[in-house]
């Protein structure tokens, strides 16, 4: 395989073009457990009825861990965002058309999303008195098995050459709620800068799903909280903002 055409690089990991073929390679001091876990999620969504590039192999390469899957000629939705602003909107809608249609489908040998919120909640560097407040009420949320992506954003959608949407980067999808995944959603275009979008989307969602929106903004502390043991100090300070944003009540 050719390793001579980086098409982005991001935390941790390159990402290369080989022909057909998408190469992901993680640093040398990536986890193995992570890796492999990321490869077999993404291998179980394939056949849910989504567009989702095909894992093709997973190997190492001078001691780096390595994912090959298919590549998808196009443009990602973030920056047909960015050349075309006046269709803003209707990649909106777009947008959450797809997340919905993620939403109706089930896995059930994905990891549950509340076991995962659990575990990072009690990693944050929350007070004891907040942490637990913040587990009882995940806790007492209503339990879904949803297929949730995780990492739901424009640049994760790409418009294929072909014309149809391809998902991709599942390596934080799970099962459970659907309206934490939309929390974590509208929370990736604040962290973006993208605000106005934020707001838009999370309208445009709840108008199509009939979903109230204040049910979404009750998983905004929860969802922040457990976002917050990864990412820059930038990213954390604000996510934990977002703790005490909505009541408890």
């Amino acid at each position: 395989m050719k390793f001579d055409r980086i098409i982005a690089v991001r935390n941790n990991k390159t990402i290369y073009r080989d022909g057909d073929l998408c190469i992901k390679v993680f640093d040398e001091d990536f986890s193995k457990i992570d890796v492999l876990n990321e490869a077999l999620n993404q291998a179980r969504v394939e056949n849910i009825g989504l567009n989702v590039p095909k894992i093709k192999e997973v190997y190492t390469v001078e001691g780096k861990w390595a994912i090959v899957s298919e590549y998808i000629s196009g443009k990602t939705l973030a920056r047909l965002m960015e050349e075309n602003p006046e269709k803003k909107e209707e990649y909106l809608n777009l947008f959450v058309d797809l997340q919905m249609e993620v939403h109706k489908k089930t896995c059930q040998n994905l990891n549950k999303l509340i076991d995962k919120m659990n575990t990072k909640i009690s990693q944050t560097t929350l007070d004891a008195t907040t942490r637990y407040e913040l587990h009882t009420r995940l806790e007492g949320m209503p339990k879904h098995n949803k297929v949730c992506h995780g990492d739901f954003n424009p640049s994760n959608i790409i418009i294929g050459d072909d014309g149809k949407a391809y998902i991709i980067d599942w390596s934080h999808v799970t099962q459970g709620n659907a309206s934490a995944d939309v929390a974590r959603t509208y929370l990736l275009f604040w962290l973006n800068g993208d605000i106005d979008g934020a707001n838009r989307y999370l309208d445009l969602f709840c108008e199509k799903s009939k979903t109230e929106k204040k049910y979404v903004q009750s998983w905004m502390p929860i969802v922040a909280a457990s976002q917050s043991v990864k990412g820059n100090e930038k990213e954390r300070e604000f996510l934990l903002s977002w703790v005490n944003v909505v009541d408890y009540e």
